[in-house]
């Protein structure tokens, strides 16, 4: 069966993950990563629950997963009421965190291959819930493939190892830029107009984001440095991103590819 492209660039950033990883003892799993406070295996189980909360969305029962997953949660003395949603994942992380490192690196190839498994032959267009609420099952995979790569840099930071950017990020590019509107809203501000991406791709080609509707703001530059600043990984003013348009400074304030 042919897999739609982003199910595929999916599928192979899981892999490059799992290969980093391969073979390495397992003191590597309790080195600190990027994530601060997380080790390597917090960032594996981190990525294993939110697999399974994929899963979940895919299967609709989303919110019987976030019962459970509260259940869970009390049962190891700890409280997820009332938090963010980074919050919300680091207690996730902190109520399993102490079981066997075995047990982690088959939860993780389970949830990458229950995952997969259910992307053959689906509906990408199809509407599923998700945490920040209703989307379409094309951009549930896309988030899942953004989340799979900032945390693939973390552990990478971790390991001391350097990992290439390739073409996947095309696909985490597009959804930074089509989310603007939902993490405008996050942040209490409002989009002036359309905004255009003109950003440099890994390979020096160039990829272009645009509604067709004329354009009030354009952000320019690399593509690696934009998908860092939506991940929170980089500062934009770190970075050779420049715009021009009344909400420039703000897109690269706001702009993100997680809930």
């Amino acid at each position: 069966m042919i897999l739609e492209a982003v199910v595929t660039a999916l599928a192979d950033e899981q892999a490059a993950l799992t290969h980093m990883l391969e073979g390495r003892p397992d003191a590597d799993w309790q080195r600190p990563s990027r994530c601060a406070g997380w080790t390597v295996a917090d960032v594996m189980l981190h990525l294993a629950q939110t697999n399974e909360m994929a899963i979940a969305s895919v299967d609709d029962r989303f919110p019987e997963y976030l019962d459970e997953v509260g259940r869970r949660v009390a049962a190891a003395g700890q409280s997820g009421t009332g938090l963010n949603v980074d919050d919300t994942a680091a207690v996730f992380v902190a109520a399993e965190r102490d079981r066997p490192l075995d047990d982690l690196k088959v939860r993780w190839h389970r949830s990458v291959d229950n995952f997969l498994d259910r992307l053959k032959g689906a509906d990408l267009h199809r509407r599923v819930t998700w945490v920040a609420g209703q989307l379409s099952l094309r951009t549930l995979v896309a988030t899942r493939l953004a989340e799979t790569w900032i945390h693939a840099g973390d552990v990478a930071y971790g390991l001391g190892v350097d990992v290439a950017s390739t073409d996947r990020l095309q696909y985490i590019a597009r959804l930074a830029w089509r989310t603007l509107p939902y993490a405008f809203a996050r942040a209490g501000r409002e989009l002036s107009g359309p905004v255009a991406f003109e950003l440099r791709a890994p390979d020096g080609d160039r990829w272009d984001f645009a509604s067709g509707e004329p354009v009030t703001t354009t952000i320019r530059g690399g593509a690696t440095e934009l998908c860092l600043v939506a991940a929170r990984r980089l500062d934009a003013k770190q970075t050779s991103l420049a715009g021009d348009g009344p909400d420039a400074d703000a897109v690269l304030e706001v702009v993100r590819t997680y809930a």
